[in-house]
């Protein structure tokens, strides 16, 4: 058997769990979520924890146990505690802005790059240069962090770009003159 699929899924107090066929949804205080199984998973609710559980015995269904049980676990620390990224722009008149649902980047290009924050994403920014994506679905908040990131990745010469709050940037050394 899976070794992360045979653990149950505890349920804090505050999150409430169902499961109607290969769907199982998950509301808590920071918000609802649903999910579909993937193939050869099953799941129930035994009081307050969520055990998960496979149809067949080939290699596919044990890799898919694991990962129901990881999905559903994150679910359920999602609509509990929350996922949390951190960003920061760094550059001489690199600068973050939010206008109402849009992140307004300046990035050195010769416009500006407007995001569309999507729904269930709270995006706060300090100082202009420090931003802080919080949500309930794990998937989404790296997502999103990872598409901002996307726009000027840090850049080995001069280390400026949007980089992860403690990501080390390799440096390179410039061309010199012989």
């Amino acid at each position: 058997m899976s070794r992360i699929g045979k653990s149950p899924v505890p349920i804090p107090a505050t999150v409430k769990v169902s499961v109607s066929g290969d769907r199982v949804t998950v509301e808590g205080p920071k918000g609802n979520l649903g999910l579909s199984l993937p193939r050869f998973t099953n799941a129930k609710v035994d009081g307050t924890t969520v055990c998960l559980g496979r149809t067949a015995e080939t290699a596919e269904a044990r890799s898919m146990h694991g990962l129901a049980r990881a999905l559903v676990n994150n679910m359920v620390k999602g609509v509990s505690e929350g996922f949390q990224k951190k960003l920061e722009i760094q550059g001489v008149g690199f600068k973050a802005v939010l206008q109402g649902s849009v992140i307004n980047l300046a990035l050195g290009y010769s416009h500006p790059i407007n995001y569309p924050v999507p729904a269930g994403i709270k995006v706060v920014i300090e100082e202009g240069t420090k931003l802080t994506i919080d949500g309930a679905d794990k998937e989404l908040v790296g997502r999103v962090a990872s598409e901002i990131r996307s726009y000027y990745p840090p850049e080995p010469y001069k280390g400026k770009g949007v980089r992860y709050v403690g990501e080390k940037v390799i440096r390179k050394e410039g061309k010199t003159v012989q």
